[in-house]
């Protein structure tokens, strides 16, 4: 819900106020904002389909934090234009890679024990 709300925030507030560029940014941060909380859905559910286990619970973890490094310092590069922001996209990144990794371990580690 919070990524659509600043998805509309940023389509109709920022779009008189960012460049072309920034306003770019601003909308990859929701757009991967959006992929990973449905994501985190997908986690809350393979967990309540199978037994609780530490790969899904790290998948869940490594997803908000995803979230809010990558999102977050892209949010916060477009309004502010401090630039430095842009190297802790990648931290985020690399989370959001982690928790599909360990999403998809878990889940094959479910299906063969």
């Amino acid at each position: 819900m919070l990524a659509v709300i600043l998805g509309a925030f940023g389509a109709h507030g920022l779009k008189t106020r960012l460049t072309e560029n920034m306003l770019a940014v601003y909308q990859t941060g929701v757009q991967y904002h959006f992929y990973h909380a449905l994501g985190l859905i997908v986690v809350g559910l393979v967990i309540m389909q199978m037994l609780p286990s530490i790969w899904f619970k790290s998948a869940g973890w490594f997803m908000l934090v995803g979230i809010l490094l990558f999102s977050g310092s892209l949010y916060i590069l477009s309004i502010t234009q401090l630039r430095w922001l842009g190297a802790v996209a990648p931290l985020g990144g690399t989370a959001f890679i982690f928790a599909w990794l360990l999403l998809f371990i878990g889940i094959i580690r479910a299906q063969t024990s």
